[in-house]
């Protein structure tokens, strides 16, 4: 299995995009790139516009050549209803659209499911399923809560297995901070898991300093109790400059393990490109 991040935040971009390739099939799981409509009050600079743009073109290019299209819920830097014909001829599965979804997305998957209309070869509702697609498994967990409540909705985690290799994709669990997100990740014992962080850029007004502590203290869980040799921390996390320093403590569990803790884009063997983060900076200059 090989599994390449298209976009991600610490790449430039709000997003998750992620290419995984078996010898079974390619699966392109939530394919969307958006970007933070004000950041330090500020709206997004020409270079963060030029990286999107950069990105959804090969989230576009990538889509061709995938049989599997995956869509984990309905924010649209995790899909893009715009462009539907992406979808076209593709395996589609898709969070439920009237299951365990709160008003906005449900608005959002109506429009998105109307505009795909009969592109899809197939198109299958994936929560708490799995698939299989000839030695490839993909399995969903149930919905879960997109954070800590069930204010932004749910989203569907995805774990995929060829042979002994197994990847997890969290999707916006934005810690784990909720041991129904964790336990997904435990029960599947990933190699790999592709973790989106804790969304400390907005600690003490919209994420609490408890739920940084329950995330920290899950990832330490799922580093001692899997067989994860990498763990990839991105999207909401690497908003923060400071998002290194908030978890040191996973460094250390990590090291213990002879596990790796990385981002999208260290992952790739690149620099981190954390444009919004820095957006006041691009801006003075």
């Amino acid at each position: 299995m090989e599994v390449f991040p298209i976009a991600a935040d610490s790449l430039g971009t709000r997003s998750m995009a992620t290419l995984v390739k078996t010898k079974d099939c390619n699966i392109l799981i939530d394919p969307g790139v958006a970007l933070g409509p004000l950041r330090y009050g500020l709206p997004p600079h020409p270079l963060e516009v030029q990286r999107m743009d950069e990105h959804w073109g090969a989230v576009k290019k990538f889509a061709k050549k995938s049989d599997v299209l995956i869509v984990t819920h309905y924010h649209y830097d995790h899909h893009n209803p715009n462009e539907p014909d992406i979808y076209k001829d593709k395996t589609v599965l898709l969070k439920h659209p009237k299951v365990k979804i709160n008003k906005s997305q449900t608005g959002r998957a109506n429009l998105f499911l109307e505009r795909l209309g009969n592109l899809p070869k197939t198109l299958q509702y994936s929560d708490g399923k799995e698939f299989s697609f000839g030695a490839t498994k993909i399995r969903f967990s149930d919905p879960v809560f997109h954070g800590t409540n069930s204010r932004l909705g749910y989203v569907t985690e995805v774990s995929i297995k060829e042979g002994d290799f197994g990847f997890v994709f969290t999707s916006d669990v934005e810690g784990p901070s909720v041991d129904e997100q964790a336990k997904f990740i435990l029960d599947e014992d990933p190699d790999l898991v592709y973790l989106d962080g804790p969304m400390s850029y907005m600690l003490g007004y919209c994420y609490s300093k408890a739920s940084l502590a329950y995330s920290i203290s899950n990832i330490i869980d799922i580093l001692e109790r899997t067989k994860i040799e990498k763990l990839i921390v991105d999207h909401h996390f690497l908003r923060d400059m400071n998002w290194k320093d908030r978890i040191k403590e996973v460094y250390i569990a990590a090291a213990k393990q002879d596990a790796k803790v990385l981002t999208a884009a260290e992952y790739l063997g690149i620099e981190n490109e954390m444009l919004e983060a820095r957006r006041k900076e691009l801006y003075n200059g």
